[in-house]
């Protein structure tokens, strides 16, 4: 007894499909991080041979991570990776455990309900551009008066904002594929496999 058991097969398909696209690309993303870094400090201990730092490494790396960790989130959350209490859940019946995992996975879309919304509050007022009726549209506010960006490298700060905000948008659409899924298991009676 599932609620559009055969529509929620389909849609797990392609949030899986989704998720482990973002999961590959925070993957490359961190790889690149951690290749920037190494690089980085290999010129640093070659200064003498005419080598050096990376310039803007520091900010290439920060940026690199944040993005990584909102292409992770969707993966860790399709696949049941969030921390939990086993030993306590373990013991209860079935029907219990799986309404249990509801309760976590409507506790965990709207957290990420939140990020997503003020994510989205922070890259309007981060991105300079549109004209004030597109921007109150938009809910953007005002226009900023001075375009932020990087130290070093002056990077746009609202690119790595927007990119940010694509990841948490998949998040949350993922977040509601598994409280969907959720709900099944507990119609169903217990949990299946994530």
């Amino acid at each position: 007894m599932s609620l559009a058991g055969a529509a929620e097969a389909r849609a797990g398909r392609w949030v899986e499909a989704l998720a482990r696209g973002f999961a590959i690309a925070g993957g490359v993303v961190l790889t690149a991080a951690a290749v920037i870094t190494s690089a980085s400090i290999i010129g640093r201990a070659l200064l003498p041979l005419g080598l050096g730092p990376i310039k803007g490494d520091y900010e290439l790396v920060g940026i690199g991570c944040a993005l990584a960790v909102f292409a992770f989130l969707p993966w860790c959350q399709l696949r049941r990776g969030h921390v939990t209490v086993d030993i306590f859940i373990s013991a209860l019946p079935l029907r219990a455990q799986a309404f249990l995992g509801f309760l976590g996975d409507t506790l965990i879309t709207l957290v990420a309900g939140v990020i997503l919304w003020r994510l989205y509050l922070g890259f309007g007022e981060k991105v300079p551009y549109g004209d004030e009726a597109l921007r109150r549209a938009l809910a953007f506010g005002a226009r900023p008066y001075f375009a932020e960006s990087t130290y070093e490298l002056a990077i746009p700060i609202w690119i790595p904002y927007g990119l940010a905000l694509i990841g948490a948008g998949v998040f949350f659409l993922v977040s509601l594929y598994t409280m969907w899924r959720s709900l099944n298991w507990v119609l169903d009676g217990q949990e299946g496999k994530p």
